[in-house]
């Protein structure tokens, strides 16, 4: 059982009606547009938004947060035949997001397993009912992370390279969760790059959580080990709000764990730290990082977990 995270669990609007989702959902029936054909003339204008967020936009579930869809809520506007500001002017105020408010929030969250009536129905229907009873038959020895941010700040993509070791005969697959922080942007692209392929895959869009079998190339048994090679590729721009982090939960103690973040030019943090904790009532550890001449940060853990580690910048 593998968990791999971008940014945590995403944060979401808490359920029901106000002024802005019921606003915007009487323009939307009153326009007579579907969903569909509303994302396609925002296309036209240059925008992208996904269906999915226009749906939670109008149910409620979630708000406009980000510069790309407060801009989009703009073009509606027009769209929609409402007045300049109709909509806008309905938005709360956005949520922090400074690194002292991602700090206190982390604080009040971590450790960030998923709730077992969130991720339970996923891995059943990959068929994985067990799967996390059943991880001390696969050990994760050493995992490398990559990650890249892209000019707008948002994440590029994510590889990763794992190495694991069988504790029982046959093992033959692992199992990948992982969350997106920006739900509004649609899940990643799965790729296997070498030594495994993609098996079952199901997507919870509303938690931005997914779950995915990578197949080994051939079963491994008790004692020995396999290397395989994947990657979680986003679209854009603009890409997916990483909120200035990128982490890791372990839910097994893991030896060794490289996490890289590189940030594309015209990207550079003033200042990035490595972060982590091992249980719920602990402390954050956390350290400064220098960026390199390749302008990135990395940290290691060694003999790591349970717990979350990674990198968060500002």
């Amino acid at each position: 059982m593998g968990t791999g995270h971008t940014t945590g669990r995403a944060d979401a609007v808490e359920s029901g009606e106000n002024t802005f989702s019921t606003a915007l959902r009487s323009a939307i029936s009153t326009s007579g547009l579907s969903l569909d054909r509303i994302q396609a003339r925002l296309q036209a204008r240059g925008v992208s938004v996904s269906v999915t967020a226009l749906s939670y936009w109008q149910s409620g579930k979630r708000q406009p947060e980000r510069q790309s869809s407060i801009s989009a809520v703009r073009v509606l506007e027009d769209i929609l035949s409402v007045s300049s500001g109709a909509l806008l002017g309905l938005l709360p105020p956005p949520r922090p997001r400074g690194a002292s408010s991602r700090k206190e929030r982390r604080i009040a969250e971590q450790p960030l397993t998923f709730p077992r009536e969130v991720l339970q129905p996923l891995l059943d229907k990959v068929g994985a009912p067990n799967a996390l009873e059943l991880h001390h038959q696969l050990k994760l020895v050493g995992l490398h992370d990559l990650c890249r941010i892209a000019p707008d700040g948002g994440q590029r993509s994510v590889t990763a390279r794992a190495v694991f070791q069988a504790g029982a005969d046959g093992q033959d697959r692992w199992l990948l969760v992982y969350a997106q922080g920006d739900p509004e942007a649609g899940p990643p692209t799965l790729h296997a790059i070498r030594n495994c392929r993609i098996g079952r895959a199901e997507i919870d869009a509303e938690h931005g959580l997914m779950v995915a079998e990578l197949l080994f190339d051939q079963p491994i048994d008790r004692g020995e080990t396999h290397l395989i090679e994947y990657s979680l590729t986003n679209a854009g721009p603009p890409y997916p709000e990483c909120r200035n982090t990128h982490y890791r939960e372990f839910r097994r103690p893991v030896r060794e764990y490289l996490l890289e973040v590189r940030f594309d030019e015209g990207v550079s943090p003033e200042t990035c730290w490595q972060y982590s904790r091992t249980g719920p009532h602990d402390a954050l550890d956390r350290r400064e990082l220098k960026l390199d001449q390749g302008n990135g940060v990395h940290a290691v853990a060694l003999d790591f977990g349970p717990g979350v580690f990674g990198i968060d910048w500002a």
